[in-house]
């Protein structure tokens, strides 16, 4: 049965999330999300949802008080951390400053539990993008300087609550710091806010390129023109621009 309010607990929805569980899910899942020895995953588990099931039952949970939810990041299963981080992220976009700041510093912290792409998509431009909107943004610059590569995807990821407005500084600034980057999963990252802004300002975008676009690796360069027309990605892929 469902509790309500300050009784919800961290214990109640992982109850409800492991009798939802499957096991062969959960294999093929570990594999996608490259959790074996040496991969970017490694060690992570997975109880074996799929996506639409966890947020439905995230969704009943969004009055999830604080300290459970924090609990819940700390879980070993990576569906719970994903469940505690829609529920953290809803509760941001609706709470006070003082819960907002809590959520913030919570995550700000949190890389050893926001340690895959999808758990920092999800969460990084609901949460960090937006505190720091109208505060000083140092914090996604140390973050982009990390040697941590979930924390450096943070960082570029937050910058799609601004592109989103039309604010494009923090995008191209933060790029072109991990434009260099050697991870896939960053070289994926900053071609995708690439694109985010050429689909709002294509002159803005290719302007960035025009300066690195022979240098950057080709993951993020594809990314990055995926939507030009085709005459104009062939045109870059070929460093005939």
């Amino acid at each position: 049965m469902r509790h309500a309010g300050a009784r919800m607990k961290a214990k109640d929805i992982q109850k409800e999330l492991a009798g939802l569980a499957k096991p062969e899910i959960a294999a093929a899942v570990g594999r996608f999300f490259k959790s074996g020895p040496g991969e970017y995953g490694e060690g992570d588990v997975f109880r074996g949802l799929k996506v639409p099931t966890l947020r439905r039952v995230a969704k009943g949970y969004r009055a999830l008080p604080f300290p459970e939810a924090k609990r819940l990041l700390a879980s070993g299963f990576h569906e719970d951390r994903l469940a505690a981080l829609i529920i953290l992220a809803w509760q941001f976009r609706r709470g006070d400053e003082a819960l907002r700041e809590k959520i913030y510093r919570l995550y700000l912290g949190g890389a050893k539990w926001i340690n895959n792409w999808d758990l920092v998509d999800t969460s990084a431009p609901y949460i960090l993008g937006p505190f720091l909107e109208d505060k000083d943004r140092k914090p996604l610059y140390v973050l982009a300087k990390s040697r941590n590569l979930w924390e450096r995807r943070m960082a570029m990821l937050a910058t799609q609550h601004y592109i989103r407005q039309g604010d494009f500084k923090d995008a191209l600034r933060i790029a072109e710091i991990l434009v260099a980057s050697k991870e896939d999963l960053l070289h994926k990252a900053v071609g995708w806010m690439l694109r985010e802004v050429g689909n709002r300002d294509r002159k803005i975008e290719e302007g960035f390129l025009a300066r690195h676009y022979l240098e950057m690796p080709r993951t993020m360069l594809r990314y990055a023109i995926e939507k030009f027309p085709e005459a104009r990605r062939k045109a870059y892929l070929t460093g005939k621009i």
